[in-house]
């Protein structure tokens, strides 16, 4: 009896033991499975998630031409980057992500990471400009916006353009006020004086406003840079002097009855090849208002570019400013572009910005580099936007007033949106004896990095002035057409103390000028006599030349401390035998001041600019001027 009891105890642990087992093992099967399955979820997420780098092209399905500056954005990050010149682009993300495709006038596009080569074909938004209004820095639909809106919100304001609403929420740019220049008489006033203007930071600032769908501010357009961004075919020099004068007149098109005369200045062209060694400092904002593919990424593609051009007996330092300022990289020759590269890589953007600190200590090194007979410069990138240390405009022109006497030229290259300061960056190029453009893009990089990089880098005439003299017997009235903020006195002419403005190798100069000949009825500048004074009229005697005007240029060499006067005559046949660049200049002359909306183009349109501009594309090898003629359209089209 025992046994059998023992034998079932044993028999019921026996069972236990082994459905112990049984579900141990099952258990254990489960786990096992359960890892596995886990596992082949997390190596796919793995594969799925692996680092590669895509490249690929942008297009447009309207012509099937590259598309440059389209925005390519790894979906819910800040992983970006931009279209080249060429519409091509290259992104380190990873497999499964989304790409983001988007450009002003197209239709995004959303694509899934799968491999190495996306290549994009956007298709044009037909219904983006018939079905938006302006409002400032953006756009609403009309669908949003019902009849007048007589009350805004805070932070907003209203105005009106061409009968356009226009509703601007405030921003962060900040631009000088622009005062448009008014006709003068001949008789009292014959003498019409100013510094050169090669900057063109204007164009490719307004172009940013348009591609986005915005009218630009009025003070962001001046027109001479507008002008000045397209190049002409003026006469090259052959002489001694680094510069020569050329000038036509034709019909005014906004005035018929109104001459329009056009002075061009052409700078001696040099291979690059030839141009004198350069002792380059890259001066780059890296504050947190640099963050982000438009500003600091774009800052180091911009670069890289010039730097792709260097030569061996070119050489680059490399210094930085956030809260405080730091040299990265030491002079280094240009025959070693990848340290130049890698130290390009390393920077990040954050913190404040001690704009003041950072330009010390670039003329400081620049100085102990310096290159007798060279090229010396220091090339600012940069929004503008100084805020720790010397960081008033009146502390920071008159610090680079002082550095400017050591021979170091500076460069600034304006990036960023929303908080640009364009005002301060064109005064400080003006008193640095250097240049300012606006980067809004890859291609904007490259045409002034590479394609004009002579103009960009190397001086060969500075302090250059112009002096305009009007026959009184044959001009009325005239009017200098932009060129505002670089108005001087008759007798700065003549003082060679007097700063101007800078001349690079094969840069070209324009200014127009609006004439009132005499016998035209006119109602510019004329005043009713004085009621409490007897004025004594004096008979001036006029030269019967038949001279409309004489253009008198003064300049020096980079080095040079006295200046050297040219002069040249203008006879006015009264013809409108003009050049096709006299046509496209004009056209350019006229939308600038449709932008700033002048007060002496009554009458004159959008259309008139088109049509004006399709006359004379014969001179656009590299198609500046059909994107011109593609924006002023695209501002019609806003504006109706």
């Amino acid at each position: 009896m025992e046994k059998k009891l023992w034998n079932l105890e044993w028999n019921c642990i026996y069972q236990e033991t082994s459905n112990f087992n049984y579900l141990h093992m099952k258990t254990n099967l489960w786990r096992v499975s359960a890892l596995m399955l886990l596992a082949i979820v997390f190596l796919g997420g793995k594969l799925s998630a692996q680092p590669v780098t895509v490249k690929g092209k942008v297009t447009s399905g309207e012509d099937g031409l590259a598309l440059a500056g389209v925005t390519v954005m790894e979906k819910g990050s800040l992983n970006g980057t931009v279209t080249d010149m060429t519409g091509e682009y290259s992104l380190q993300t990873s497999n499964g992500k989304i790409l983001a495709f988007s450009y002003i006038g197209y239709v995004r596009q959303e694509i899934k990471v799968t491999g190495e080569r996306i290549d994009v074909v956007l298709q044009a938004d037909q219904s983006m400009l018939s079905e938006c209004v302006v409002i400032g820095y953006s756009t609403a639909k009309k669908s949003m916006l019902t009849g007048s809106v007589s009350s805004v919100n805070q932070g907003y304001s209203s105005g009106r353009v061409a009968g356009v609403h226009i509703y601007k929420e405030e921003s962060r740019e900040e631009y000088n006020p622009i005062s448009e220049n008014r006709f003068k008489s001949a008789k009292e006033d014959p003498l019409s004086t100013f510094s050169i203007d090669v900057d063109v930071a204007s164009y490719s600032n307004m172009r940013r406003f348009v591609n986005q769908g915005q009218i630009p501010p009025a003070d962001a357009i001046r027109t001479e840079e507008l002008i000045n961004y397209f190049s002409y075919n003026y006469t090259r020099p052959t002489g001694n002097d680094p510069v020569r004068i050329s000038a036509e007149a034709g019909d005014c098109p906004w005035n018929k009855q109104h001459r329009l005369v056009r002075v061009g200045i052409k700078a001696k062209e040099i291979d690059s090849e030839n141009l004198p060694a350069s002792n380059l400092v890259f001066l780059i904002d890296v504050s947190g208002s640099m963050y982000g593919p438009a500003r600091l990424e774009l800052v180091k593609s911009s670069l890289k570019l010039l730097i792709n051009n260097l030569r061996d007996k070119d050489k680059v330092a490399i210094v930085v400013y956030a809260g405080s300022a730091g040299e990265v990289l030491s002079s280094t020759p240009g025959s070693d572009k990848q340290k130049i590269r890698e130290a390009l890589d390393q920077l990040t953007a954050g913190g404040s910005t001690a704009g003041g600190a950072g330009i010390q200590l670039a003329y400081k090194i620049a100085r102990n580099n310096f290159i007798e007979n060279g090229n010396n410069r220091i090339i600012l990138c940069t929004d503008g936007d100084f805020n720790v240390g010397v960081s008033s405009k009146e502390g920071l022109e008159s610090l680079i007033e002082q550095e400017r006497k050591s021979g170091v030229y500076l460069t600034i290259l304006g990036y960023g949106m929303g908080n640009y300061k364009d005002n301060r960056m064109q005064v400080l190029a003006e008193k640095g004896n250097g240049n300012h453009a606006y980067i809004d893009n890859l291609q904007e990089a490259n045409k002034v990095l590479v394609s004009e990089f002579g103009g960009t880098i190397h001086t060969v005439a500075k302090d250059v002035k112009l002096q305009l003299e009007f026959n009184p017997a044959h001009v009325q009235a005239y009017r200098l057409i932009g060129y505002e903020s670089r108005l001087l006195n008759k007798e700065d002419f003549n003082d060679d103390t007097k700063d101007a403005g800078e001349m690079g190798a094969g840069h070209s100069v324009t200014a127009f000028y609006e004439v009132i000949p005499v016998g035209v009825k006119s109602n510019f500048g004329n005043v009713d006599e004085l009621k409490y004074q007897q004025t004594q009229k004096i008979e001036k005697k006029i030269n019967d030349s038949n001279e409309l005007l004489t253009i008198k240029l003064r300049y020096k060499k980079p080095d040079g401390h006295s200046s050297k006067k040219i002069e040249f005559p203008l006879v006015d046949d009264g013809k409108n035998n003009v050049s096709s660049d006299f046509r496209f200049a004009t056209a350019v002359a006229l939308f600038g001041q449709l932008l700033h909306q002048s007060d002496f183009t009554a009458g004159a349109s959008y259309e008139q600019v088109v049509q004006l501009a399709q006359t004379a594309l014969d001179n656009d090898v590299r198609g500046y001027r059909r994107e011109f003629i593609r924006l002023a359209e695209t501002v019609n089209n806003m504006l109706k």
